[in-house]
């Protein structure tokens, strides 16, 4: 009997233990997640913040640049606060500053990241614009079997070459286009041929033999691109003619890669119609983009995960409408209404949606907001938010806060959000 009590005691224990480190650790992470890793400062400005911890904390400042202060008021370079206990940060100089968070002075929680910055400006937009990017390289989608002229069906390209490498040179001689490629590999004469590829940011020497078809002409087995295009949407434009949009990368459809570019344009695209979407299909936008030197609208210099960026010309100034509006500091974007701007009906409007979440702490950027199509219109338009929307422009309180980016699968109505902030850092 003692020892069936014993047992008992020891599991009763166990999962006493258990659910104790359970709590503290989601505990941590709430909090984690709720105190941000990185806040703006204007330069020479006090703000007033206030995180939501629940144990006395311990902040201090690596600079002189950034002074602490709390309910006395007297900047210091650490402070101690409990809980959501109000407290300020002053900042001095531009440039990027540290402040450190100790629970109960001791245990350390997060580094903070202070950018003391000037206020910035942009013109929302939410115009569509037609994309075209040339890959820096050609890029491999994938491999295949060549029947050669004996019928015999090979697969030269296997184990040497996978899907993401990119194409430099062929025995040597640097190619720019595929047509290059093929043209290289057409007239080959036979025998082991060296292909330079990059492959995760390191180049390298790759052989193999090009097998001659059915049809008398030399093959690789791969399947390769050197560009691609679509429509998205232009989120903002600077004063000095910097653009951003899509709010998230352009990867490859079949790699699922993002594409390494080596340039691309914009151009003047035009909405055809729109595939409402609904639970389990997202939504789309159809329409075409005009070629050509009178429809380029600028040039786009970088992809990355949180969009495309490059110079519109003169020809997209000519047709900018709207006033500069002031680009929120990350801390200032809140739960709560706000809008988005489109032309998606063939006119500019705002549309109201509301923002339900902000994580500060999102591992990918361009998730960083959850947000909620509310507007009748918009609704009955598009049934929320669909595929093209991408980049178009969120604003709270009268500022830029961000981009939507993403839409929920299941729920159409509802879409992830990056912070307008995450996109400017592109332009310093």
């Amino acid at each position: 009997m003692r020892r069936r009590k014993s047992g008992l005691y020891r599991r009763l224990a166990w999962i006493f233990w258990l659910t104790a480190i359970a709590g503290t650790g989601f505990v941590w992470y709430l909090a984690d997640r709720s105190v941000p890793d990185r806040i703006s400062i204007i330069e020479n400005q006090q703000e007033e913040f206030a995180f939501p911890l629940l144990w006395k904390t311990t902040l201090s400042s690596g600079s002189t640049e950034v002074a602490l202060g709390n309910e006395s008021n007297i900047p210091a370079d650490e402070i101690t606060i409990s809980s959501s206990e109000p407290f300020s940060i002053f900042a001095g100089e531009k440039g990027s500053y540290q402040v450190d968070l100790k629970l109960l002075g001791l245990i350390k929680f997060k580094d903070i990241q202070v950018d003391v910055v000037d206020t910035q400006y942009a013109v929302p937009c939410g115009t569509p614009i037609g994309i075209y990017l040339k890959s820096n390289g050609i890029m491999v989608i994938g491999t295949g079997r060549v029947t050669g002229e004996d019928g015999v069906e090979t697969e030269p390209a296997y184990g040497r070459l996978k899907s993401g490498d990119y194409i430099e040179a062929f025995n040597g001689a640097p190619l720019s286009t595929k047509e290059e490629l093929i043209q290289k590999v057409e007239n080959w004469e036979g025998g082991q041929a060296s292909l330079t590829i990059r492959r995760e940011g390191e180049t390298m020497e790759v052989a193999l033999d090009p097998v001659k078809g059915s049809d008398g002409q030399y093959k690789l087995g791969a399947w390769v691109r050197d560009d691609t295009q679509g429509i998205g949407t232009i989120t903002y434009v600077d004063p000095n003619g910097n653009f951003g949009a899509l709010g998230h990368g352009i990867s490859d459809s079949d790699t699922g890669e993002l594409v390494e570019i080596e340039n691309g344009a914009l151009y003047t695209a035009k909405i055809m119609g729109v595939e409402k979407g609904e639970a389990g299909k997202p939504g789309l936008l159809s329409g075409v983009i005009y070629y050509g030197p009178q429809s380029c609208m600028g040039e786009i210099s970088s992809n990355t995960e949180d969009g495309i960026f490059g110079k519109v010309n003169q020809q997209f100034k000519k047709e900018l409408s709207g006033e500069p509006v002031e680009i929120a500091r990350r801390q200032e974007v809140k739960p709560g209404p706000a809008v988005i701007r489109t032309t998606v009906s063939g006119e500019t409007k705002d549309y109201s949606v509301e923002i339900q979440k902000v994580d500060y702490s999102a591992t990918k950027k361009n998730k960083t907001m959850v947000l909620k199509v509310t507007d009748p219109e918009l609704l009955a338009f598009t049934g929320g938010i669909v595929q093209g929307l991408s980049g178009t422009p969120i604003l709270q309180d009268g500022k830029l806060v961000g981009a939507v980016t993403h839409v929920f699968v299941q729920d159409p109505t509802r879409g992830y959000g990056i912070l307008a902030e995450d996109m400017l850092k592109y332009e310093e």
